[in-house]
């Protein structure tokens, strides 16, 4: 079965390449009509004299390759395993990607994402959520006896959502029980999971009480922890560590092979690492899963600012691999020039777009956007200032930094995977 899984998704991420380009996708070629993607993606064009139009996201190629493996080798060298957060991209080929560097799954959301990874064949699921939704767990328990080498765990907050699972799963006629893990809140005031080790044990003892499912860890997510520094982050993490002790103590781990314990978001991975070193050896060998997704295209805003490799620089430096490229479209006044690109093409949730390079219209040279900054969005324009005397020109495109990658992947379909000289070698299709 697990065969026939991996061939299946090979097939899958084959017929990507078999999609039609059309008017679905934003800054494509018009000329591509009616090819494949693949076809497109054969004739190698160039990004800015192929016929893309504007504004279209560009991802390179270099840096994505970069960061995989920079990852690969953290995760490696820590002793980590790595189930890199998949609702940043939702990107299957990228999903296979951070497997084959070394990713144990994909870390999801939502039902949908887990739906969407299982179409492509993704074998290990770590789901960041508790799972409630009837409907979605008569798919899951028929996913799960359908494929025996498929590996889903997600977290349980509450008693309330134990027996909301029970129920559905066995009215479901579940035959595998769903591997679940407590979830422990980052303190008052933050977003899910329990807030106390006492109602942890509470919420065990529901499992232990649910033929349907089976308890095999803690996780939590140590982003959320009020007023965060390396000392509130560090001593939230030993509460999550402590609790796994204390629950195996307990012996809730009973016949377990491998006991789950996972956090990790992409601003203190470096925290979790320290803290999971210290785990005791437990009745089963752990298995210390870090969720961390951002870093598959990283960012020239909110992550380039809270990267732990700032901290650990000796470890490596991730590279921002997204530009936004848009067309000037008005210079009203010296000061005040507007592009093509808004709030449909850019992540600005977190910080607006950063004003990098301008490719001159005239003569395709490039140079540093100097004396030119974004200063806001509309729907489809965005609003720019520029020093007087800088020869910004209607026609001309300005390349921008992204932050947030999460809201920069959900907003193109199809994205063109560029090497540094312009060169676009693929296209990575989202499924938002």
């Amino acid at each position: 079965m697990a065969a026939d899984s991996a061939v299946n998704a090979v097939a899958r991420l084959r017929d990507l390449d078999l999609e039609r380009v059309d008017h679905r996708f934003k800054g494509l070629p018009p000329d591509a009509e009616g090819l494949t993607v693949g076809e497109l993606a054969a004739e190698r064009r160039n990004l800015f004299t192929g016929g893309f139009t504007t504004p279209v996201l560009a991802l390179s190629a270099e840096r994505l390759e970069h960061n995989l493996a920079l990852m690969e080798t953290y995760a490696t060298n820590h002793g980590l395993a790595f189930a890199p957060h998949g609702k940043t991209s939702m990107a299957p080929q990228l999903f296979h990607r951070q497997i084959e560097h070394g990713a144990w799954g994909i870390t999801l959301a939502v039902p949908h994402q887990v739906r969407v990874a299982r179409a492509f064949g993704i074998e290990r699921i770590f789901l960041a959520n508790e799972l409630v939704d009837p409907a979605a767990l008569r798919w899951l328990a028929g996913e799960l006896d359908r494929d025996p080498g498929f590996r889903f765990i997600c977290y349980v907050d509450s008693v309330r959502g134990v027996e909301l699972m029970d129920a559905a799963l066995a009215e479901a006629g579940a035959t595998r029980p769903v591997d679940v893990v407590v979830e422990l809140g980052a303190g008052e005031g933050a977003r899910t999971g329990v807030r106390t080790e006492d109602e942890c044990f509470d919420l065990a003892n529901a499992v232990a009480a649910a033929d349907t499912l089976r308890l095999v860890g803690v996780a939590g997510y140590e982003g959320e922890v009020p007023d965060a520094s390396p000392e509130t982050v560090g001593a939230w993490l030993r509460r999550l560590t402590g609790l796994l002790v204390d629950l195996d103590k307990a012996n809730r781990f009973a016949d377990l092979d491998e006991i789950v314990v996972s956090a990790g978001g992409s601003a203190w991975f470096d925290a979790v690492a320290e803290v999971f070193t210290e785990l005791p050896e437990l009745s089963a060998p752990v298995l210390k899963l870090l969720r961390s997704g951002a870093y598959v295209s990283h960012d020239d805003g909110h992550y380039k600012h809270l990267t732990p490799f700032n901290r650990v620089p000796e470890e490596g430096a991730l590279h921002p691999a997204f530009r936004l490229w848009a067309q000037v479209v008005s210079r009203p006044t010296p000061e005040q020039a507007f592009t093509n690109a808004g709030k449909r093409d850019a992540a600005y949730d977190l910080d607006l777009p950063e004003a990098q390079v301008v490719r001159d219209a005239r003569t395709g040279e490039v140079r540093e956007a100097t004396g030119v900054t974004v200063t806001g969005l509309s729907d489809q324009h965005g609003w720019v200032r520029t020093d007087r005397g800088e020869d910004l020109a209607v026609g001309d495109w300005l390349g921008m930094g992204l932050s947030h990658p999460c809201t920069s992947f959900d907003k193109w379909q199809l994205i063109p995977l560029v090497e540094a000289d312009g060169t676009v070698v693929d296209y990575v299709r989202t499924f938002f």
